[in-house]
């Protein structure tokens, strides 16, 4: 369930690249509040992703599959610039998040969710006297 939060996480994250282009330095309401709503459930879904998926892992695929996404639809909305050098970019940026995919599998399911809130740690006594130094 990890990976599908994190490609949700990850089309919020285009939406909310393309949405601020669209909001003229915030000037324009509706693409403001998009932005923002796009901001938040993007890193909601990214919070659900990590309770299972390692931060450096889960953080890498969120911004590099928004990044692809982000300038494929660039270019598509927006009509800017695709040339070779991008389109190479983008191929080794798919090929991390593939074997960043494949790393976490093979090497098990990452950190184990949160079960229960451990004890508070008791505050440190000294020794002779049995008195909170704390």
């Amino acid at each position: 369930m990890a990976w599908i939060h994190l490609l949700i996480a990850s089309v919020f994250e285009v939406v909310f690249a393309l949405s601020t282009n669209a909001t003229h330095g915030f000037t324009e309401l509706v693409p403001s509040l998009l932005t923002a709503a796009a901001a938040a459930g993007g890193i909601f879904f990214l919070s659900l992703a990590l309770r299972t998926l390692d931060v450096g892992v889960g953080y890498t695929v969120w911004t590099g599959i928004g990044s692809v996404g982000t300038v494929v639809l660039g270019t598509v909305i927006f009509d800017e610039e695709m040339n070779a050098g991008k389109a190479v970019a983008f191929v080794l940026i798919i090929g991390g998040v593939l074997g960043l995919k494949l790393a976490d599998r093979l090497g098990g399911a990452g950190k184990a969710a949160p079960t229960a809130q451990q004890p508070a740690a008791a505050a440190p006594t000294t020794a002779a006297t049995g008195v909170t130094t704390a």
